[in-house]
């Protein structure tokens, strides 16, 4: 039997981000699959609100394969990156003839996975 490789990977969590996961899944199908230098760049030129948390995320999962795993950051891929809805805050906006309208401020909760390409 061959001997099974471990796949060691780094990865990143955001929890309860104050932006809609739509929004955050935008900008994350841009990245996926990319090398982490690439990945950077395509979100510092990217202008959408969710870019600015999605670069500090990947900045913090390069810093853990880094320093927490070993890796070479030269050689780090995102391999999965997906953003999931979190719990949603319910606001009350008054409206015409005296009725309500209810505000949904959506929250999400972001993942990035980073593994090294041999």
């Amino acid at each position: 039997m061959p001997e099974e490789k471990t796949i060691s990977e780094a990865k990143a969590v955001l929890k309860y981000a104050r932006i809609s996961s739509r929004k955050v899944k935008i900008v994350a199908d841009l990245i996926r699959g990319k090398q982490v230098d690439e990945a950077l760049a395509i979100i510092k030129f990217t202008p959408k609100a969710s870019s600015e948390i999605l670069e500090k995320l990947l900045k913090s999962a390069i810093a853990n394969a880094e320093n927490n795993h070993g890796m070479n950051r030269g050689n780090l891929i995102v391999s999965e990156i997906y953003a999931n809805q979190g719990p949603t805050l319910k606001r009350i906006r008054p409206a015409a003839k005296g009725s309500a309208v209810r505000i949904r401020k959506r929250t999400s909760h972001v993942t990035i996975k980073l593994v090294e390409a041999n």
